[in-house]
């Protein structure tokens, strides 16, 4: 329950304490006086969007803050959820900055907006007239009936099945478009890889068959300047290896005088030793080579491919066109795998459809069974104000498809009159039997949630007399299990109330303020009085007052 509100520098209230208690606390007021100010501070606490033209002074801040006591509420597991330190007196505090920016606290950690609407709907449910429309909506009626089916638990595992499918049909989407592209750009994949595995080509080649081919196609050239290099080396008359050996010899019969002389033989012997081994190379080259026209042109048939596939894929080694011919042949494995991969994807799709049917049965089961418990005490509460002859016809057909709740398609039908026509709550109900079904429903749910306060905002919007006094009854017997407020202008209901708030305005160094005052008993006769007959409280009125709250 609600047990303490701060307001400071917010709307027209400067600075705002006010404590409440347990049962039915009334709010009343002139229009204008300052209410809609009292819910819009409990609006922002409860995670509602900051707006800095609602604050007062702009330099100064803006703070709200809710104490709420939920010790006999089961609410550790939202606190847990959220990361929350749970405490039984939790506070909650909104805090709106000069700068505009806005920040939130739940038992002073900061919480973003997500987790303090959350932890807010758990904790107060603000009835607006703009919530008396929402009784139209199909997913608020759901929202009741599953309330009251206890849903809750296979609405969760349902919504969680439900994301996944929805997941796997993307992705079945994605595989099969994937695949019809895939199979444009198959048979060409192929080709470019067939080309590119009968080319057979080996990393680093192109190096090796450019210089075999240098060499076959000059391969007289090569002859002749080989033979010219073997006469060089070994003629008798002109050869190096005759000379070298000559000067040898020579040196051989120094090198016994002088260091240096054997120094320079054995350098001489040494390069002696070299050309031996140049002169056994040329003589090999010279028997390896020979004109082979065959070769020659199997050389340049494979240079010419491997060229020709440089340019086709705009590349410039052969290490690129086989890292191309290993890219092409995963796409056209990955193509081939893809049926097996949409298969197996559509296998799952169909576990996980028959998971969802079988869900969505239970909750249809539990909808279909709590309705006649819903519409018998609809209509009963319903004819205590009232509406004696008002009837339901709450019917749930079948979908074609899953929706986010199930597959469950609503008619929620109303009749107002004996012998009329069922049709739309929006269609057929006024605006006073709105607010009347709403506050049935309310109470219907009270029974079945857990909720710590309720706010009714003037719900007796439309009814007066007899049937406001009956409304009343009904707030008070929701006021035994919860925490009920009620903003009114109706002395019939202002009077039922265990405490009585005035919302008021009041000049303060001719600055206009709203100000909230929990009234004693003398000035609660006088606000019903005024309430009945005016600003100028006859004796009747205040007979009449009294009579009403005793």
């Amino acid at each position: 329950m609600l047990t303490n509100l701060t307001i400071k520098n917010y709307a027209l209230i400067d600075e705002l304490h006010v404590s409440f208690k347990t049962g039915l606390t009334i709010i009343t007021g002139e229009t204008g006086a300052g209410k809609s100010i009292l819910l819009g501070g409990l609006s922002l606490v409860l995670g509602k969007r900051a707006d800095l033209s609602s604050v007062k002074d702009n330099s100064k801040k803006c703070v709200i803050e809710a104490t709420f006591d939920i010790a006999k509420y089961d609410l550790k597991s939202v606190f847990k959820a959220e990361d929350l330190d749970y405490e039984s007196q939790t506070i909650i505090r909104r805090e709106i900055l000069p700068s505009g920016k806005s920040r939130a606290f739940i038992n002073d950690t900061p919480v973003n907006l997500d987790s303090l609407q959350i932890l807010g709907e758990r904790l107060l449910d603000i009835h607006s007239q703009h919530q008396t429309l929402q009784l139209t909506n199909d997913n608020f009626q759901f929202q009741v009936i599953d309330a009251l089916a206890e849903n809750e638990k296979a609405l969760l595992n349902y919504s969680s099945q439900l994301r996944q499918f929805k997941i796997l049909k993307i992705e079945l989407e994605a595989l099969e478009e994937k695949k019809n592209t895939a199979l444009k750009e198959l048979d060409y994949n192929t080709f470019l890889l067939k080309e590119l595995e009968d080319a057979k080509l080996v990393a680093g080649e192109l190096e090796v068959l450019e210089s075999e081919y240098e060499t076959l196609n000059n391969v007289e050239e090569i002859k002749e300047k080989l033979a010219l290099s073997h006469s060089l080396l070994v003629n008798e008359d002109i050869g190096i290896i005759s000379s070298l050996t000559e000067l040898k010899h020579q040196f051989s019969k120094l090198s016994g005088y002088s260091n240096q002389y054997h120094s320079i033989f054995e350098r001489i012997q040494s390069s002696l030793i070299e050309l031996d081994d140049v002169f056994s190379e040329v003589e090999n080259l010279q028997e390896q080579l020979e004109a082979d026209p065959n070769r020659l042109e199997q050389v340049n048939a494979k240079l010419q491919i491997i060229t020709n596939l440089l340019q086709k894929h705009t590349v410039s080694t052969v290490e690129e066109l086989l890292q191309i011919k290993d890219e092409l042949s995963s796409k056209v494995i990955e193509t081939e795998n893809l049926d097996t991969l949409i298969s197996d994807q559509v296998n799952a799709i169909k576990s996980l459809e028959s998971q969802l049917m079988s869900k969505a049965e239970v909750i249809h089961k539990n909808r279909t069974a709590i309705i006649p418990t819903l519409t018998s005490q609809l209509e009963s509460i319903l004819a205590t104000v009232g509406m004696p002859n008002a009837k339901f016809q709450i019917q749930l057909e079948p979908a074609d498809t899953f929706l986010a709740n199930g597959r469950d398609e609503l008619q929620f039908l109303f009749s107002a009159n004996k012998g009329g026509q069922f049709n739309e709550l929006k269609k057929s109900a006024s605006g006073g039997e709105l607010s009347r079904i709403m506050l049935a429903i309310k109470s219907i749910l009270s029974k079945y949630m857990q909720l710590p306060t309720i706010m009714f905002d003037e719900i007796d919007t439309g009814v007066s007399g007899e049937i406001s006094n009956k409304m009343a009854t009904i707030m008070q017997q929701m006021s035994k299990t919860m925490q009920v407020f009620t903003i009114t202008h109706l002395p019939q209901i202002a009077a039922k109330g265990d405490t009585h708030f005035k919302v008021f305005k009041e000049d303060v160094n001719n600055i206009t303020q709203t100000q909230l005052k929990q009234l004693s008993p003398n000035e609660r006769i006088v606000e019903i009085a005024q309430m009945l007959g005016g600003t100028d409280t006859s004796s009747s009125a205040i007979a009449h007052a009294k009579e009403l709250l005793n």
